[in-house]
């Protein structure tokens, strides 16, 4: 392939960045998290390559145009589809989140009795 060794993306290196902006919370945020990611699905086009000493290498394709487009044969092209789901239960990543902010704890209560009471009113539209 003739891309740039340095333009290049692996696939464990985009998966390590997904990863850590998932479970990164927004710096200036002094929300509670409502949501937690029950699994995040990835479907990539990615080239395939045998480097020296036999190992493959996985690169995740970017948009590629005009002489390095015309390179990349298509049938060195595959998709690829990721599925990354979290080790620990919902109750287990609770119980971590409080521990690491134990002042939020009456905010995420005080949050979930409202939207639960807000779900259980009519005319929401729900």
């Amino acid at each position: 392939m003739a891309n740039n060794q340095d333009n290049t993306i692996g696939l464990a290196e985009l998966i390590e960045q997904v990863k850590e902006e998932l479970l990164t919370p927004p710096a200036d945020s002094e929300d509670v998290p409502l949501l937690s990611v029950d699994s995040v699905e990835l479907e990539l086009q990615v080239t395939v390559q045998r480097q020296n000493g036999g190992k493959i290498k996985l690169n995740v394709m970017s948009i590629l145009s005009g002489e390095v487009a015309d390179k990349v044969s298509k049938d060195n092209i595959h998709k690829v589809k990721v599925t990354l789901s979290p080790l620990v239960d919902k109750q287990k990543l609770l119980a971590l989140y409080l521990q690491r902010h134990p002042e939020k704890k009456e905010k995420i209560i005080e949050t979930s009795t409202e939207l639960l009471k807000n779900l259980n009113e009519p005319g929401d539209g729900f």
